[in-house]
């Protein structure tokens, strides 16, 4: 669920994969990995990137269907 969350809010807001790999200490093909759901991202990226999005972790790993809950 996290990646399609991660792929789906990176889109909605036209933001580069680079970008994100850069804001979340990864390389782009570990960021890759990510929206793939081959590897999950460590608790420090997870919050920086609820953080740039504006969304809850609960949100973006599919806890809550609600962005701000």
């Amino acid at each position: 669920m996290y990646g399609e969350r991660m792929k789906m809010l990176r889109k909605e807001r036209k933001v580069p994969q680079k970008e994100l790999a850069e804001l979340m200490g990864v390389k782009i093909r570990g960021y890759q990995f990510y929206e793939s759901e081959t590897t999950e991202p460590s608790i420090n990226a997870l919050i920086a990137l609820a953080d740039f999005y504006g969304v809850t972790i609960d949100y973006l790993v599919g806890r809550t269907d609600d962005p701000k809950d």
